[in-house]
């Protein structure tokens, strides 16, 4: 097709019309996916908006009501025999990498969308440009990147909803009664620590965490309770070890779950990760700490949040990544009071049990 037909794409898909978006990993880029998902049920609510995604982040698309059905991914052929079924008109590939390269290309769509600089761009027939070209600016939130894609193929530019997630009723039943056993009452004020990251250079200290939960119980009356997934076995000994009765270390929570005591919690904070975009999505306060990944793509959308982070200089390189090129501090001597009077701000200006789920 040429280029030029592009703008029209999704104005002409006939009524009812399904898509297809793909989006692979990870927690936090599938969070990130909600509000684009929900500018095109706004904008045409006959859709019918399919993902294909890991299984394990089915619970973030839990009671959405933009979202017509969930196609989990398995090994390649099977998956691809299956998105064949669907007779997809348009496909969406917002995550870029070499399996969802071949899954775009295989699952039959007549037209196939990812962006112009991507690997493997023989496997698609409609490029959008990139950041600089789209927006004039070389730097965009993440959801802006995302969104570009649909903009460029016809969906009309406007106010970007913000994330959201549906915690469920179950899940918020299991967690209170994981807390319960951990001497926190549903009434009970209580804050999520993340301490984990993705790299070691986005962990703030453990020890630091510690100082930090000490100061909310001391002098905000609030309970810590860390989060330490499987993923994070890497600092869970240290973490523990640091923060010992300072906080309560619940079993590893589901997603779904995670949802639901985020959702309840008076207060988030941790290091740039999946959990920090829960927040947002949930109503949940955030105080996100950065250190080499850039809060102006990544800080929580349309949240209430602070960022505290090293001053690092980012150099742009593609939209959806930019690499810290000058970081005139490490992410270890950001100080706890800085975090604190962040926490400080974010506790005065959100009232008690503003975010807490009905069951």
């Amino acid at each position: 097709m040429k280029i030029d037909d592009s703008a029209s794409l999704l104005r002409d898909l006939a009524p009812e019309s399904k898509i297809l978006i793909i989006r692979l990993r990870s927690l936090g880029d599938l969070v990130l996916e909600t509000p684009v998902v929900a500018a095109l049920s706004n904008w045409r609510p006959d859709l019918r908006i399919h993902l294909l995604i890991e299984p394990r982040f089915a619970p973030v698309f839990e009671g959405n009501p933009a979202v017509s059905g969930l196609i989990c991914s398995g090994n390649l052929v099977g998956t691809a025999a299956l998105l064949r079924k669907h007779r997809f008109p348009i496909a969406y590939n917002q995550h870029g990498g070499p399996r969802s390269a071949l899954l775009t290309w295989a699952c039959g769509s007549p037209r196939r969308v990812c962006w112009r600089g991507f690997q493997f761009s023989a496997m698609y027939n409609v490029l959008a440009p990139d950041a600089k070209e789209f927006y004039g600016r070389p730097i965009v939130h993440a959801v802006e990147h995302r969104i570009s894609q649909f903009y460029w193929t016809g969906l009309p530019r406007g106010p970007i909803p913000r994330a959201q997630l549906f915690p469920q009723g179950a899940a918020f039943e299991r967690v209170r009664r994981a807390l319960s056993a951990l001497g926190i009452e549903p009434s009970a004020a209580y804050a999520v620590l993340q301490p984990g990251a993705r790299l070691a250079g986005m962990r703030w200290p453990a020890e630091k965490f510690a100082q930090l939960a000490r100061w909310l119980s001391e002098q905000q009356g609030i309970t810590s309770v860390v989060n330490l997934p499987p993923a994070d076995a890497v600092v869970a000994a240290e973490v523990r070890g640091a923060m010992g009765s300072l906080a309560r270390f619940p079993g590893p929570f589901s997603i779904s779950e995670l949802i639901a005591l985020i959702a309840e919690a008076r207060l988030f904070v941790g290091n740039d990760s999946g959990p920090a975009h829960v927040a947002a999505a949930t109503g949940c306060p955030a105080v996100v700490i950065y250190g080499q990944t850039n809060p102006a793509q990544w800080h929580p959308w349309q949240g209430r949040y602070r960022a505290v982070h090293t001053g690092a200089v980012f150099n742009p390189g593609r939209a959806d990544k930019s690499l810290a090129e000058h970081e005139w501090r490490p992410i270890g001597s950001i100080e706890v009071g800085e975090v604190s009077e962040a926490c400080a701000e974010l506790l005065t200006s959100s009232p008690s049990g503003l975010n807490r789920g009905e069951s």
